[in-house]
Formats: C-alpha cells, structure tokens, sequence
C-alpha cells in the first residue's frame, strides 16, 4: 500500500490540524514590508523617478503570474481528477487571495503606462502594431483579460473551500466570517453537494486552463514583450506563463514542508508528497528550458535583425552576468540537482533549488523590461533601492493575502480526504438524479 492510499485522519483529527494558530509575526512582518513597498514606490513616483514605475511593473509581472498558477495547478488536480494532492492542495490554492490585490495593482501599471512602455511616446511605424498598441485598446485588453483570469480562480477556489467550510464547525479570522456563512448557507446533503461541486469544477477548471493559458500569452505580449515594439517571438507568451508554472511548484515545495511542520501533520504530509512535487519541479525545470532555448535556437537559426536584437541586448555589458544566471539559476541548478529522489525530499536541498529557480526567473523578468529602457547604461544594471524595496513590498503583500487567507478558512481538502463518498468522483453521478454519468459526459 502507498503512502497516498494509507488510511487519512478523522474529520475531526484534521480539523484540530488544521485549526492550529499560526505565528501572528508572520502577518506583522508582511504587512509591515509591504507598508514599506509601498511607501517607496509612492516616493519615487512623486519624485518623477521611472525606475520606481518600472520595479513595481517587474514584480507585478513576476508575482501574479505565480499566484496565478497556484490556482491553475489546483484547476489541473481536478482535471486530471487526481487524488494525491488533497492534503496540499490548498496550499497552492490558497494564491489567489493575492489576485484582487494585484488586479488593483494592474490598474497602477496601466495609469503610469508612460513611465514604462516606450511606445506610449513614440508610436509604431507598422499599421498592425499601431492599432494594437493603440492606448486605450491596449489599457482595455489588459484590465478584461486579467479581470476573467481573477474572477474565474476566484469562483474556482470559492466552489472548492465551500466543502470544507460546509462540514466543519466554524473557525477563522473574523474578516471572512461574512463569506464562510454565504458558503454555509444552502449546504445539502453531502453526496448531492460532492457531485454537483464536482460538476461546478469540472466546467470551471476548464474554463480557467483556456483562460490561463491564453490570457497570460496576451498579457505577456501586451505588458512584457512590447516594452521593446521592435521584437515578436510566437513562443514569447508559453515561455512566459511557464516560468510562472515552475515557479508556483517550487513554492509549492517549501509551502507543503512549512505547513506541515507549523500543522505538526507529518503522518498526513508525507515524505511521497514531497517527492511528487520534487518530480513536478523537475519536469518543468526541464520543459521550461526546452521552451528557453528552442526561443533561443529559432531566433539564432532564422538571423532576422528584428529578432537576434533581442539576445543581443542581454548578451553584450552589462547585462552579460544577469542572462547567463537566468540560465544557471532556472535551470542548471535545479535540473541537475534534483535528478535522484534525495535531493527531492530533503528539504535543505529541495528549498535550496527552489530558491534558485525563484530568483532565476525573477532576474528574467528583470531582463525582460530594464535593458531595452537603459540602453546607455555604462557600467552595472540598475539594481537599487527602487527594486530592491519594491521587490520587498510585492513579497510582503503576497504574503499578507496569502496568510490571511490561510488563517481564514480550511487549509486542507477536508471534505475529500474524508468524506465516505469521496471517490465517488472517479464516476460522477448526475447531482439531480444521483444517477451515474455515461463515459463521454
């Protein structure tokens, strides 16, 4: 028998799990980081200082895109139907706390698009690109599409903690006391819930891929890749979103081994979890670098003045280091480090990888916007109190959202790791009849 088919706690043993106060300090530290984001960015723009518009539209790119992910890998667990997951899920789930915050966060980035976007001055010569960098198309394309992606995880991760809040007596912070009673009220029968919530999930889960996986495309070209208007690549978006992928599973890894030590839940977060999510950070390590270098290689192949300007840029002083550890860092490191199953489970090793690949692929996000803005910088890349603080700021707010969340409603699956018709969902019932399903519905 697997660790993942060994018999779960009681509904009542997660819950005393699962309810365990968390260290008020972590919160007092975020919130107070990011107070001080804030009130550095706040300064610099006052004072007319780009470089303040521009880190906040680096970690704005580097963050969400992450807690967006959070909730697709949950999105994908309930595709794929998969079992494994439910005792840490949540803890990837729990990401979307940061997406209102952060489409409020958007709203900044687009009102100083004139700080950051060149073309905002000098419009395209090319008709096509004219129209698409159009401002006002341009500031509306941006806010719907990532307004669908926040509200459809949103919905999605609502559905999914409704169970858990459904069936355990009440517990949480007092700000969410509103919404676990708006997902108590109308709680049926627990069979009729599971199928009908299964169902909700199925549709959305859907929705939400197409969502993520078209959305971010868009919003990587729009608020990434047209910073410099002279450059296209068609693998631009997937390389994009899949360092938001990568990322979200590395702190996925060290998130399961913090909540399971500050939950004491090591008979229910095992050692096979761990390894199983160290199996995902190298898959993707490893497809993330494909898609890195196949852009690379097509673009070096082809030898179009439009393309090759690209690396060229991030390949000549003084951005020569800072691409070459976006390679060592993102992908290096961390594939060869995690190829046996020790350095996986081990968490000194995993959480050093995990480290790595984060910071990897925050200095891509650096190289995607800074060096086409400072062409003339002689000596060392602009890396100062701008992005340094901000970068503080960005960190302290996903972790106040992300904590308050968690301190809020179930951080556990509950619902399925102990409901007696849990595995009622490898057949679905139709929830009016509670009729099984045919195969192909």
């Amino acid at each position: 028998m697997s660790h993942h088919d060994a018999p779960l706690p009681t509904r009542e043993e997660l819950q005393a799990l699962i309810t365990k106060p968390m260290a008020p300090r972590l919160k007092t530290v975020s919130l107070a980081l990011a107070i001080l984001g804030l009130v550095i960015f706040v300064a610099g723009a006052a004072m007319g200082e780009e470089r303040a518009w521009r880190a906040w539209h680096v970690n704005w790119l580097y963050f969400t895109v992450i807690a967006s992910a959070g909730v697709m890998l949950s999105a994908v667990q309930r595709i794929t139907t998969a079992r494994w997951s439910r005792s840490v899920i949540r803890l990837a789930e729990a990401n979307v706390a940061f997406l209102p915050v952060a489409f409020v966060m958007l709203l900044v980035s687009l009102f100083g698009k004139s700080h950051i976007f060149p073309w905002v001055h000098e419009p395209p010569t090319q008709a096509e690109k004219l129209l698409w960098l159009n401002p006002t198309f341009w500031t509306i394309r941006g806010i719907v599409v990532f307004a669908i992606i926040t509200w459809l995880s949103v919905w999605f991760t609502y559905s999914a903690v409704r169970l858990d809040v459904g069936v355990l007596p009440e517990w949480g912070a007092n700000w969410a006391k509103g919404l676990r009673a708006r997902m108590r009220a109308g709680f049926g029968e627990e069979r009729r819930e599971l199928h009908s919530t299964h169902s909700l999930q199925g549709r959305l889960a859907v929705f939400l891929a197409l969502a993520f996986g078209f959305g971010w495309v868009m919003l990587s070209w729009d608020l990434s890749m047209s910073v410099d208007p002279h450059f296209q690549s068609t693998m631009y978006g997937w390389q994009f979103f899949m360092g938001g992928w990568l990322c979200t599973i590395m702190l996925l890894a060290m998130l399961t081994r913090f909540w399971r030590n500050q939950m004491g839940a090591q008979h229910v977060i095992t050692e096979t979890h761990f390894h199983d999510i160290g199996k995902l950070a190298f898959a993707f390590t490893a497809f993330w670098g494909y898609l890195t270098f196949s852009q690379l290689l097509v673009i070096w192949y082809g030898n179009f003045a439009e393309e090759t300007h690209f690396f060229r840029l991030r390949l000549t002083e003084p951005w020569t280091s800072l691409t070459l550890a976006v390679g060592i860092l993102s992908f290096v490191v961390p594939f060869f480090g995690l190829l046996g199953k020790f350095p996986k489970v081990y968490t000194p090793t995993m959480t050093v990888f995990a480290l790595s690949s984060l910071l990897g692929i925050w200095v891509h996000r650096y190289l995607e916007i800074y060096p086409v803005l400072y062409l003339n910088t002689p000596s060392a890349p602009p890396i100062g109190i701008w992005e340094v603080g901000i970068f503080l700021g960005y960190l302290g707010t996903w972790g106040f959202c992300y904590l308050s969340f968690m301190d809020a409603f179930p951080r556990m699956r509950v619902f399925l790791m102990t409901s007696k018709y849990r595995d009622e969902v490898q057949v679905p019932c139709d929830p009016k009849t509670m009729e099984p399903l045919p195969a192909h519905e």
